[in-house]
């Protein structure tokens, strides 16, 4: 780019707030793959395939290390990530192409195509985890030639890392000491890179397109991970004052305490998002007042029989333990889709997302459903939870009132506070309807917005759609909300809309009673909702779901809470 090029701003989807300047860094690049395979005599394939489990152990040993040093998120995918390495599917279909003849290289790259079909096939966040399984064959490829291990480069001073995407190890691993901001062509809001970029506060925007490429290392740009844009030829005087306000509103945030509330009071219950009891523990070290989703089906993905009612309830009892005397809001079983559970029994679907998932698996197995209802009563009683510890209960892929109603009797047999997911467009239209049979309801955001804009989440060619900011979306969120006051139905919000902190005071200002997000987000949602009061809010809200699109939301708002900008 030449010095009289004009500034014009690379964007994209904006996931972790925060401004960064420094030089641009790349990943580095992946092996080049081979193109076909080499013919291994007969006697030799034995060694062959030896060849590639000592690389594979190796990669996987190593990854075990980093996960051992990380906490969190980032220790959860670094592990997971391993233990794809050890996968025995994975290897068994490695050792049936070597004892073909193929090179043990070639052997992985097949092996590797064929999980990463049926992963895309599955669609959802399985089609997601075709990153990671293309990662393991990067790095156990590179292991077997003896290079370097692809990834993340040597940094000797502050950089901002770009990646066409980047793998959950890498992201993981990053040393932000040194690696002050995340930039990646492709991925979305709920990739892996946003989750663990969130847990570890980076600023980072994730979609940005091919225009990315054009920017080579060594570049000064400066990113504004809320504004989702990459800045070059910014005034560096101007650029480091964008960095010092930033650092500090970390600080501010940082010392923020809670509970929450506007400027004029007007309270908001703020919550974390758990998949299992060291993420409940985590939690409750941090500002969050309890917990707003609970995704059970996260504990037993990996199981391949039903745990019984007893071993359910000692997993649930860590999580509800985390939380003695604040609610829980437990989802029950959310498989099918994007998360295949071997016990659930599924049929393999045309189109999984819009498929048997979430509460209609129980339309055929309502047993599934009762016993683990029956955990979830059992680890309360167990804890001895009462009226000021509620354990509330929530179905996921509610669509009818009909649906509602025979949850909620399950529920109330078993002493449970029923309410459900709203997240397909038909319950936020028919809210009127299911409420009447519910105390709470819950906005999934993620699957409302996809099922809304006829989009998947995962897919980063529709980031641009698949963004809580669409108005289309705030407008249903607005019509469930005025339904949640008129039946007298708390409404929440649990999906990663809640984790922006100017999404939230439109959130607030749409009538929405608690906003639950990964516990690393709360601070940063407290901390903005103490800035505004409950009048700005509204007129927030009302902004967002006039506009004309997502940017047009955002901006917007930005103006009315933050100012107009410079």
């Amino acid at each position: 780019m030449s010095p009289s090029s004009p500034i014009v701003p690379v964007s994209g989807t904006g996931v972790v707030p925060g401004v960064a300047y420094a030089e641009v860094v790349w990943i580095r690049p992946r092996p080049e793959l081979p193109k076909g395979g080499k013919s291994i005599p007969e006697e030799s394939r034995e060694a062959e395939y030896e060849r590639f489990q000592a690389a594979a152990a190796t990669v996987a040993e190593r990854l075990e290390a980093r996960a051992a040093s990380a906490e969190g998120a980032a220790s959860e995918v670094l592990t997971a990530t391993a233990g794809m390495v050890r996968d025995r599917g994975w290897q068994k279909a490695v050792r049936k192409n070597v004892r073909g003849g193929h090179s043990a290289e070639y052997s992985v790259v097949t092996a590797t195509d064929k999980f990463v079909s049926m992963f895309e096939a599955a669609g959802g966040v399985m089609a997601e985890r075709t990153m990671d399984l293309k990662d393991i064959r990067d790095r156990v490829i590179a292991e077997l030639r003896g290079e370097p291990e692809p990834g993340l480069p040597d940094v000797q001073g502050e950089a901002i890392l770009f990646a066409d995407d980047l793998s959950p190890a890498d992201t993981a691993a990053l040393d932000t000491s040194r690696i002050v901001g995340l930039v990646t062509e492709l991925g979305g809001p709920t990739s892996h890179t946003a989750i663990i970029a969130r847990q570890l506060n980076v600023p980072c925007i994730v979609a940005a397109g091919a225009a990315l490429r054009e920017i080579e290392a060594g570049t000064q740009a400066l990113v504004d991970g809320a504004l989702g844009t990459v800045t070059l030829q910014a005034d560096p005087d101007d650029a480091r004052r964008q960095v010092e306000e930033s650092r500090a509103r970390a600080e501010a945030i940082a010392r923020w305490e809670g509970p929450a509330q506007t400027k004029d009071g007007h309270r908001v219950q703020l919550l974390a998002n758990v998949q299992d009891g060291n993420a409940a523990r985590i939690a409750a070290g941090s500002q969050a007042e309890g917990i707003g989703l609970f995704r059970t089906e996260l504990c037993f993905l990996s199981a391949t029989e039903e745990p019984s009612v007893e071993e359910q309830a000692a997993v649930y009892q860590k999580v509800l333990g985390a939380f003695p005397e604040s609610k829980v809001v437990v989802r029950s079983l959310d498989a099918g889709s994007d998360k295949p559970i071997a016990y659930a029994n599924m049929a393999e679907e045309e189109n999984p997302a819009l498929g048997v998932r979430g509460l209609r698996i129980a339309r055929d197995n309502e047993a599934l459903l009762t016993r683990q209802l029956d955990a979830i009563a059992l680890a309360a009683r167990n804890l001895g939870r009462g009226e000021d510890a509620p354990t509330w209960v929530m179905a996921p892929m509610v669509a009818t009132a009909r649906e509602a109603q025979w949850f909620a009797s399950l529920c109330e047999e078993r002493g449970l506070i029923a309410g459900a997911m709203i997240e397909v467009p038909a319950a936020a239209l028919m809210a009127d309807k299911i409420m009447p049979h519910l105390h709470f309801v819950s906005i999934g955001t993620n699957d409302l917005t996809q099922y809304t804009m006829a989009a998947d989440r995962m897919s980063p060619q529709l980031a641009y759609l698949t963004d809580p900011w669409q108005p289309a979306v705030l407008r249903l969120i607005k019509h469930t909300c005025a339904e949640g006051k008129r039946t007298k139905t708390a409404v929440g919000v649990c999906g990663e809309a809640a984790a922006d902190p100017l999404l939230a005071c439109v959130l607030t200002g749409l009538g929405v009673d608690s906003l639950s997000a990964a516990s690393t987000a709360v601070a940063g949602v407290g901390a903005q909702l103490a800035e505004v009061d409950m009048e700005t809010c509204i007129r927030a809200a009302e902004a967002a779901v006039d506009a004309s699109g997502a940017q047009a939301a955002r901006d917007a708002v930005r103006e009315i809470i933050v100012g107009p900008a410079s």
